[in-house]
């Protein structure tokens, strides 16, 4: 196994990509990037950073940030508890270490939301302490480079990548070897068709020699995907309109949205005026008027599918019903943090003004 690190780093000489944070020893910066780029790619994560790093530079100024602004700034990236999180965590810092980033991977670790990959990540790139990071990219690399067929989601699996990924370490250069690792899983050694004939460890490659690299790295069972059905009542009087916010332990939490029905199947309007709910909720207001309905729209999450209808309806006025709602102006519907599916909704609606 001692000429995998070597290879791996000189690739990385000639095929690294130039991105702001790999141009800092800052952990503020490295922590922020490593959190968005956990759910999503360095083309659409790079624009994401700028603008969350531009207005939140340091810790300080993310601490003393409201909780509906830093979601504000997070909007689009998904997975908001990650945002919750950083939040969270900045005023952690601030409490505990004066604001400013423990040096130890342990106090590191105790920060909210702060994994043992990121956590790794933070203390190899900023101070070059010994850890080695393994995320997906790693995962797959070492699976097929060593044709290990542990799965990666169990307890044994990430036991012992994390043994294998330590003992390939170059320990002299841990911040480089971290780098070069993900990028040659992001770039080189990708997920789907792999170009396999420029690949500097081909001729090492277990899975490239045994023709199974569609095959690793293994996973021992799928997601479970369940479909939940949102009827979205978009409610106007004038140039107001309502929006409530998530507060339960569910998805999006603390994000605004429409008034919201959900249902156990999809169902067509004919079919929602006669739930209670939408009864109950148009009892004082006998005439409503449908001014427009939008398709179903299928909106994919990690472990559940949401089908989606949007109605924009007209009041003349609005009830001590609808009290429990915030009233707002239509025009101030952007300084709301809301999710991706709310975002395409109204994105969608400005097009059509």
């Amino acid at each position: 196994m001692d000429f995998f690190s070597g290879m791996v780093l000189r690739w990385y000489e000639e095929n690294r990509r130039d991105l702001p944070w790999r141009n800092t020893t800052d952990p503020y910066l490295i922590w922020i990037s490593e959190i968005i780029l956990q759910q999503t790619r360095v083309a659409q994560g790079l624009e994401y950073f700028l603008r969350f790093t531009a207005r939140f530079p340091t810790i300080r100024s993310l601490a003393e940030a409201e909780e509906d602004e830093v979601m504000k700034y997070w909007q689009g990236l998904g997975y908001y508890s990650r945002a919750r999180n950083l939040h969270v965590a900045a005023r952690d810092l601030m409490d505990r270490f004066g604001g400013s980033f423990p040096r130890s991977y342990e106090d590191v670790r105790s920060l909210k939301g702060i994994g043992v990959y990121t956590a790794a990540a933070i203390c190899s790139f900023a101070w070059r302490l010994p850890y080695a990071v393994v995320d997906g990219n790693v995962y797959r690399v070492l699976s097929r480079v060593f044709g290990v067929e542990t799965p990666i989601d169990t307890h044994e699996g990430q036991k012992y990548f994390a043994e294998l990924a330590s003992s390939l370490l170059d320990r002299g250069r841990p911040d480089l070897y971290n780098q070069a690792i993900m990028d040659f899983g992001a770039v080189q050694c990708v997920p789907k068709s792999p170009n396999c004939l420029f690949c500097p460890l081909r001729d090492k490659c277990v899975a490239y020699r045994e023709g199974r690299i569609e095959q690793l790295p293994v996973k021992a069972g799928k997601t479970v995907v369940k479909p939940r059905y949102f009827n979205y009542l978009h409610i106007h009087c004038g140039e107001k309109c309502l929006l409530s916010r998530r507060s339960a332990k569910d998805i999006w939490q603390n994000l605004y949205e429409f008034p919201l029905i959900e249902t156990e199947q999809d169902m067509e309007w004919e079919e929602l005026v006669k739930e209670k709910r939408f009864i109950d909720l148009f009892q004082h207001s006998p005439d409503f008027k449908l001014c427009k309905q939008y398709p179903v729209f299928k909106h994919v999450l990690s472990h559940r599918i949401i089908f989606a209808r949007f109605y924009e309806i007209e009041l003349p006025e609005f009830t001590p019903v609808f009290s429990s709602y915030l009233e707002i102006s239509s025009s101030d519907l952007e300084s709301y943090a809301v999710s991706r599916l709310m975002a395409w909704y109204l994105e969608k609606l400005n097009k059509e003004i």
